[in-house]
């Protein structure tokens, strides 16, 4: 299908970045990578360019909703979005404030994480 979507997937619990990446495939995209913290996501970032990045709001070496901006000075096209079980009202309008394309609510379905690949893709049919 769309083999030209790039996504990375940043999350310190490899079980996240497991079942996120499966549903990824299963929703027909196959350009997906990981990172586990924040040091390897800018990394990745310099490599490459992204069309969306799944970001953890709790990093072991940094805040998720801190690092949009420099995700954004890297690679303005890239849509971030954040992913976390704390979805409090303010992290979500922080996370919205400094630059982030959506939110996902950790535990998520496959079903919230097509309807966020349709947000920015509305032309193309996910599985």
């Amino acid at each position: 299908m769309e083999d030209d979507i790039a996504i990375l997937i940043v999350d310190d619990v490899g079980t996240v970045r497991s079942f996120l990446n499966q549903t990824l495939v299963h929703l027909g995209i196959d350009d997906i990578d990981e990172a586990p913290n924040a040091a390897q996501c800018m990394a990745a970032c310099a490599k490459k360019e992204y069309d969306i990045i799944f970001l953890d709001i709790e990093l072991p070496d940094g805040d998720g909703k801190a690092m949009i901006a420099d995700i954004n000075a890297v690679s303005e096209k890239t849509n971030v979005v954040m992913v976390s079980a704390h979805s409090n009202i303010e992290n979500v309008k922080e996370a919205i404030d400094n630059g982030a394309k959506g939110f996902v609510v950790k535990p998520f379905s496959p079903k919230k994480i097509a309807a966020i690949l349709k947000k920015f893709y509305p032309k193309i049919e996910f599985a």
